[in-house]
């Protein structure tokens, strides 16, 4: 609204420029363009977004299998460490020797992270591919939908700050323009300006 009204305020301003009438436009524009482009381009982004991640999910539903993996072998801990935040992450998971048959009968075994409590002979679900190579686990629908607003978001947000940096790219330049009328405009005038005589 104070867009508006401070076009409106240069309507039959007598001491408008054409500077001024610039400038008001070029906020009007921007408003509208704020307003209307930059949430069409977060939805057509999100949209994008949203159709690539769920076929790169299906992809991976298809390709991804669940099998079971079995203990073999607890491996020693390393040793306490002081930093609280890998310590956590440490405690988290215990280190595994572990077996599993991938989906094409093909056997397979490595180091696995499993829960803290995890024992010699006891089972726990991974995910591999076809051969049985260990994979992660495919993308679910909230990942994607989160994943894709985050990007319609993105987008958006970076619209309206591409639009309201050439705004303000635009006014730069009429302020310049501004000063160098004025100086133009001062020059005329002359060194005398002001003076009793000026006129005679």
């Amino acid at each position: 609204m104070r867009m508006i009204k401070g076009l409106w305020r240069w309507r039959r301003n007598p001491l408008r420029r054409r500077t001024d009438v610039a400038e008001a436009y070029a906020a009007l524009v921007a408003a509208v363009l704020i307003v209307l482009a930059a949430p069409a381009t977060g939805w057509a982004a999100g949209s994008l977004a949203h159709g690539a991640l769920e076929r790169t999910a299906q992809e991976q539903r298809a390709e991804r299998h669940v099998v079971t993996a079995t203990v073999t072998k607890v491996l020693p801990q390393p040793p306490i460490d002081s930093d609280p935040e890998t310590a956590s992450a440490r405690d988290a998971h215990r280190r595994v020797l572990a077996g599993w048959t991938g989906p094409d009968g093909s056997r397979h075994q490595g180091t696995l992270g499993a829960h803290p409590g995890a024992d010699a002979g006891e089972t726990f679900r991974i995910w591999t591919d076809d051969q049985g190579r260990l994979r992660s686990r495919p993308l679910d629908s909230a990942t994607t939908t989160t994943h894709a607003v985050l990007a319609g978001i993105g987008a958006g947000a970076a619209t309206a700050g591409l639009v309201d940096g050439v705004r303000r790219l635009v006014v730069w330049r009429l302020v310049r323009r501004r000063y160098a009328q004025w100086d133009i405009a001062w020059a005329r005038a002359g060194q005398d300006w002001g003076r009793a005589d000026a006129d005679s």
